[in-house]
């Protein structure tokens, strides 16, 4: 057997290692999920658990409805913030900025995607939560601050996979585009966009997965409230924001109801990464 031969099985039975341990971790991650949850969910009475409208551990009644619509709000307040702004960007950078212009916002996109929860959450709180009180109703710690700075900080998952996506269409299909007649902007919105739909919805996905289970950030500024909001103003508490702040000091049942949030939290985002993977397939069957 050549050496050439023996590096590509031992480069075979690495990545089969690396990819076995990553299912490996997911399913152990579910196994603890359902069973540690499970049981609560069935203490507590799934339809109490997932529709109850008051969490109020000192009583043992756990109602999880407030942080299910509050993450919903959240994350559908922080896709109608991040997603038309980062799509419109990562165009921009990919077919419209001179090469000069993108070799300055790069390292501004891609310093974004490093900067730490904690300090996007400091911003929110020194800077939006003061803006937002001082001008509009409420206290300013809300749910249309905890939406406003998500959907910032989707942008660079957003711009940066959505941006190689349209990088990565052919030169073909834009410049037969050019030959058929059609100015610049009608070949990229007619042409290069729709064969680049595949990866402009990959990176939606991340962008979603990461404004659903972000937790510093949206701790500091949307008012922790375990109710149902009446308004964009009113503060909400999420379902990841409910584990954190209370697993520390939770036991028994009260933790039990903790984890079983964390698997209706999984559940979700199973939901809806399989709703826009759904919505992704058809696009490419119809194109």
């Amino acid at each position: 057997m050549s050496s050439s031969h023996l590096k590509e099985r031992a480069a075979q039975v690495l990545f089969g290692i690396a990819a076995g341990a990553s299912v490996l971790a997911v399913v152990l991650i579910c196994v603890f999920l359902f069973a540690n949850g499970l049981p609560a969910m069935a203490q507590i009475g799934l339809p109490e658990f997932l529709f109850g409208t008051t969490w109020r551990p000192a009583n043992d009644i756990y109602g999880i409805f407030p942080m299910i619509v509050g993450s919903v709000y959240v994350t559908a307040g922080a896709i109608l913030v991040g997603v038309p702004t980062g799509l419109l960007t990562a165009l921009y950078l990919s077919r419209f900025a001179s090469g000069r212009v993108a070799a300055v916002l790069k390292p501004g996109v891609e310093l974004l995607a490093g900067i730490p929860s904690v300090v996007y959450g400091f911003f929110g709180l020194v800077v939006m939560v003061p803006f937002i009180r001082d001008t509009m109703p409420g206290r300013g710690l809300s749910l249309l601050a905890a939406a406003v700075l998500l959907g910032i900080m989707i942008l660079p998952t957003v711009i940066t996979v959505a941006r190689s996506a349209l990088d990565a269409v052919p030169k073909k299909y834009y410049e037969g585009a050019l030959a058929l007649g059609a100015d610049h902007e009608r070949s990229v919105f007619r042409v290069v966009v729709p064969a680049a739909t595949s990866g402009i919805v990959a990176g939606v996905v991340l962008g979603v997965g990461r404004a659903i289970g972000e937790t510093m950030a949206v701790i500091m500024v949307a008012g922790n409230q375990p109710i149902i909001p009446d308004s964009i103003f009113d503060g909400v508490r999420t379902m990841t924001a409910n584990i954190v702040l209370e697993m520390g000091y939770a036991a028994d049942l009260h933790r039990g109801a903790l984890v079983a949030t964390g698997v209706v939290l999984f559940v979700f985002i199973l939901l809806i990464t399989a709703l826009l993977n759904a919505i992704k397939k058809r696009g490419e069957v119809a194109s």
